[in-house]
């Protein structure tokens, strides 16, 4: 018990500072901008044009409601993911509203939706990666998508689009295109956040001395090597293609090991994006000969 206790704290403080540094960013960045957003912050910006009702009051209640609905189509495996946000988010706002009011960092519309969009795009990344919900307006397209099929990046942005005209009543299309910006933000930085830190080097290798090669990755680089079958095209011999993963920093070190042994070799080195298994998302497993 302990120990998935401890095993779950990592996943629990990303999704504190997620939610923490979400209602920053709204606090800083989108409030004092009065930008155009989409998601819940639209909805809850236009609430309190419209009705006066506060942001985080609004937060709150949308998400609770969401949670519930949530809890009964989707199951009660996916409420559990979505609790802590549903909570969090509305709570660090109001905190931070109380805490930073009337700061502002700035008023230029660019820098508040270039920064903001970061701000969101980080947060949203850092709870998505602890395999949790921000909860919201993420619930409406994951129960579309399981009655109707419809795929959930489609109707997020049809939702997002129709949230962010909604708010044209009280702002003008040169603002439209400033949350235009702030949204293309978001998506860019929750991508790069999303493959934070998980990012590998592939690298091919097609030599006649492939076996100095792999011996040499394996002893000097110390990293799984694989020997792949291979045949030229052009002359049909047997060849072998050694294939390793290595991370970014030892990339260098590896291709002056393989240039040692055979500078005329032919090496192809590729980015990917996330790497599973022994000496990556597992620990290292040495068996013995």
């Amino acid at each position: 018990m302990k120990e998935k206790i401890r095993g779950s704290l990592p996943d629990l403080l990303a999704i504190l500072t997620g939610n923490l540094f979400l209602a920053l960013t709204v606090v800083l960045f989108i409030l004092p901008g009065e930008l155009i957003s989409c998601g819940t912050t639209g909805l809850s910006l236009l609430a309190k044009e419209l009705w006066g009702i506060p942001v985080s009051a609004f937060v709150l209640v949308f998400n609770m409601v969401m949670l519930i609905l949530g809890w009964a189509v989707l199951g009660r495996k996916f409420a559990m993911t979505t609790i802590a946000s549903s909570f969090l988010n509305p709570i660090f706002l109001e905190l931070f509203q109380r805490l930073f009011a009337g700061q502002v960092i700035t008023r230029n519309l660019l820098l508040c939706a270039v920064f903001g969009g970061m701000g969101l795009g980080i947060s949203l990344g850092l709870v998505i990666r602890a395999g949790a919900s921000t909860g919201g307006m993420d619930i409406p397209p994951l129960i579309l998508k399981k009655f109707l099929g419809i795929p959930v990046p489609v109707s997020l942005w049809v939702f997002d689009f129709v949230i962010m005209l909604m708010q044209l009543m009280f702002h003008t299309p040169e603002e439209l295109l400033y949350g235009i910006v702030m949204i293309l933000a978001v998506n860019f930085t929750l991508n790069k956040t999303l493959v934070a830190g998980r990012g590998r080097t592939e690298v091919k290798i097609i030599s006649e001395k492939a076996l100095q090669i792999r011996d040499s990755i394996l002893n000097d680089a110390d990293r799984g090597v694989t020997l792949l079958q291979g045949e030229g095209g052009y002359l049909h011999k047997s060849t072998q293609v050694v294939l390793s993963v290595v991370s970014t920093k030892d990339l260098h070190r590896l291709k002056r090991l393989v240039r040692d042994i055979d500078p005329g070799c032919f090496m192809i080195v590729t980015q990917v994006t996330e790497v599973l298994g022994r000496g990556f998302s597992l620990s290292r497993d040495f068996q013995a000969e």
